[in-house]
């Protein structure tokens, strides 16, 4: 990848004294922004630490220096320097003065688009969804560049940041064409206008955050006009409970289903339904600078989320090497062929220095009962208590949505005395029938303990900790880049770690207490905590 951030123009804005500091640290490609607020110690910001500049406070003079050779703000606090991609944003007081910025680097990277293009170019509607300062507006502006090679774009820069400060845009966006915005507050009247008057094939827009940006979206999707835009939020659950960005995936009603669909679903007849179809047809959570989390079919994914049967997405990042990788999500396993857990599903040349000491053909850690994944067909049974237990437990268990999927069927006592459809053809299938007194936690943890033979020992939350970290490092193992655990104490995490380690793999806590939990890595990564 290139690089390109006109980092000498930005250093010329800043105070003397400040320039000086920075060309001596010589980490200009690891600068992130530059913070300067009245009164205390200007501060510089990389991407593996932060470094105070001065001892010297940051006085009006300082401030009023860097005011005067940058852009004029308008009306979201951000100005710019022409030509460049920077980004100057302002803090203000009550009478409006200006009393801090934030000098954020703007850098334009040649060819970090290529880990989606093959879903740009497929003229889908693409929405990239990431917290601030992950890569978004780098990776959009990469888009427009990339499409315009073949396609009319436009691009509504709303501060500038896309294709940079001034009249003329920056050349990191190529042939697309910038509509700039007046103020924030009319970008949404800017999207229409793009496409009433310019004919476009598509249309980039960054940080859609407002709902008539959303409403405006939509229009834009219904006249046949790709979309590619930014959101803030982490993930797909993120954006469905943002009222106002929840119609970019296609909202959510609340709706009453029949006694037989509600008995059916064996939820409440009171539900939540996505309302409409996705504005944006594929999604990308952006996890850090280098992995993708890919949903292809939005609407099927909030379809999923909603019904709480959350899909796994496909999982796209960089290597060492620079390789593109992708990680797609297992298919649904069919009971009569379901592989065993710690089966070995690589060979030995595909894992290469990794340990097998979890493989189902070596020696397993002791005293620990490894437990076959089941699939249950829940008829009649409230699913979110179900999985609450199945969460509670610790054991590996899918929900179907037929009686032929299952291994299992679990119901009420009241439905088994009917002997509905379901409950004969599971019983003619041979398939076990567990009933329920009653459709409460308990009873379902206890249905559960029954199903894997589980003493009270093994039920207790060590042994539940246990038993997802084997399943964490058998993932590991499998394939896949890292899996994160649940939260657990410091006394738990470090047994959590010691497994890690002697599987040959790499292990950190993240987080604060009392939500501070271990991810494992098949690779290099942070280091470890307790």
């Amino acid at each position: 990848m290139r690089i390109t951030d006109n980092l000498d123009t930005l250093l010329n804005v800043l105070p003397p004294h400040i320039k000086e500091v920075l060309e001596a640290a010589n980490q200009g490609e690891k600068l992130l922004e530059i913070v300067m607020d009245l009164g205390r110690t200007p501060e510089a910001r990389f991407t593996d630490h932060e470094m105070i500049l001065s001892e010297q406070e940051i006085s009006r003079e300082d401030l009023d220096y860097v005011v005067q050779r940058i852009g004029r703000f308008m009306g979201d606090n951000r100005a710019g320097i022409e030509r460049t991609l920077h980004r100057i944003s302002a803090i203000r007081n009550r009478q409006g003065k200006v009393i801090g910025l934030t000098c954020r680097v703007g850098r334009a990277v040649f060819g970090t688009v290529d880990i989606v293009k093959d879903i740009l170019e497929s003229g889908q509607s693409l929405l990239l969804l990431g917290r601030p300062g992950v890569g978004k507006t780098t990776l959009l502006r990469e888009a427009a560049r990339t499409l315009a090679e073949k396609k009319r774009v436009v691009i509504v820069d709303t501060s500038n940041e896309i294709a940079g400060d001034g009249d003329i845009p920056h050349p990191a966006i190529g042939r697309a064409r910038r509509m700039q915005v007046a103020d924030p507050s009319l970008q949404h009247e800017v999207m229409i206008e793009a496409v009433e008057n310019h004919m476009p094939e598509v249309i980039i827009i960054d940080e859609i955050g407002r709902q008539l940006e959303a409403e405006a979206a939509r229009t834009i999707a219904e006249r046949g006009v790709q979309l590619v835009g930014t959101a803030h939020g982490i993930t797909l659950e993120n954006l469905l409970m943002n009222p106002t960005l929840a119609d970019l995936v296609g909202g959510i009603d609340s709706v009453t289903l029949s006694d037989e669909e509600a008995r059916r679903r064996g939820t409440q007849k009171t539900v939540l339904e996505r309302r409409a179809p996705p504005t944006f047809d594929v999604l990308v959570e952006i996890q850090d600078r280098q992995t993708f989390a890919v949903r292809h079919n939005v609407a099927h994914a909030v379809d999923m989320l909603l019904r709480q049967r959350p899909i796994s997405p496909e999982v796209r990042y960089r290597n060492e090497a620079g390789e593109i990788k992708i990680e797609r999500p297992p298919e649904p396993v069919k009971s009569n062929n379901r592989p065993l857990p710690f089966v070995k599903q690589k060979n030995d040349d595909q894992i290469q220095g990794e340990s097998q000491r979890y493989t189902a053909e070596s020696t397993e850690l002791p005293e620990q009962k490894i437990l076959a994944p089941q699939n249950v067909y829940p008829y009649g049974v409230g699913q979110n208590r179900l999985r609450q237990a199945i969460k509670t437990l610790g054991v590996p268990v899918s929900i179907v949505n037929s009686v032929e999927e299952a291994d299992v069927l679990i119901t009420l006592k009241s439905y088994y005395r009917k002997h509905p459809a379901p409950i004969t053809q599971a019983e003619r299938l041979g398939k076990p029938v567990y009933v329920l007194r009653a459709n409460t936690s308990i009873q379902m943890e206890n249905c559960l303990a029954d199903i894997y033979a589980l003493s009270a020992e093994e039920m207790d939350p060590q042994a539940v900790a246990i038993r997802e970290t084997q399943s964490a490092i058998h993932k590991v193992l499998s394939g896949r880049r890292s899996v994160e655990l649940t939260p657990q104490s410091a006394r738990i995490r470090r047994e959590q770690h010691e497994m890690a380690r002697q599987a040959n793999l790499v292990s950190h806590s993240m987080g604060r207490e009392p939500y501070r939990r271990v991810r494992i890595y098949r690779d290099a990564s942070p280091g470890r905590g307790s």
